[in-house]
């Protein structure tokens, strides 16, 4: 059939690839859509291995457009400093605010990140920020990312001496939807919440089943991983 692309014949393939760099380009520097750049990114990266063209692309689509998912992947280079990005924390929290702000399928990713590198300290000015590092993993845990209801519960455990009191009826709050989110540590440390009733009343029948749940999911993990590894 006309069109259909033989994927055993290499120049085929070459040429197909080669084809789709540029209507992705086109996409991005003449119709100036920001999807199209992101495509094109993806294309440098995945395709091309070319991580320098790929940054140019990303640094481009975030700072033009605003474009969440190539603001957290920009983060991400600045981060390591892959395709010749200045490595620094700093520029990386602030691609990760704006990912963040942008919304999209990284946009709970972006707080995340922001919220770990406010929590960190690394990124600010001097110390941690525990007020934005909450106010992000809230944002994040909204979204139903995982390991910021984690964050949260282990920061209202914790408490701290600049201001963040401990507060047990919280931590588990965040406990337990880290754990219906599928978060094995969010399981096991409202299980022992319920245990001692720490934020609750003791509730021997509730930490049992919290227990079983973080078994489950320990177990799912493990064998994940040598699926992964076979």
């Amino acid at each position: 059939m006309a069109g259909l692309i033989n994927f055993e014949d290499d120049n085929e393939v070459k040429q197909f690839l080669d084809n789709l760099g540029v209507e992705y380009s086109f996409q991005c520097y003449k119709d100036k859509d920001p999807e199209g750049c992101q495509r094109l990114a993806d294309y440098l990266e995945g395709v091309k291995k070319n991580y320098e063209s790929t940054a140019q692309v990303l640094k481009h689509n975030c700072e033009t457009y605003g474009h969440g998912e190539s603001c957290y992947k920009l983060g991400a280079y600045h981060i390591t400093g892959k395709g010749g990005m200045a490595k620094c924390l700093k520029t990386a929290y602030s691609c990760f605010v704006r990912s963040c702000s942008a919304g999209g399928k990284k946009s709970a990713d972006a707080c995340h990140n922001v919220g770990l590198l406010a929590h960190d300290g690394r990124a600010m000015e001097g110390a941690p920020d525990l007020t934005t590092a909450r106010q992000y993993y809230e944002k994040a845990c909204d979204s139903g990312f995982a390991p910021s209801c984690f964050n949260l519960s282990a920061m209202f455990i914790e408490g701290n001496a600049k201001g963040l009191q401990p507060d047990m009826t919280q931590a588990l709050k965040y406990a337990n939807r880290a754990c219906e989110l599928g978060h094995v540590w969010g399981c096991a440390n409202a299980s022992r919440m319920y245990k001692l009733g720490d934020g609750t009343e003791k509730d021997e029948k509730k930490a049992e089943e919290l227990k079983n749940r973080a078994k489950e999911l320990h177990g799912l993990q493990k064998e994940r991983q040598l699926k992964f590894g076979e």
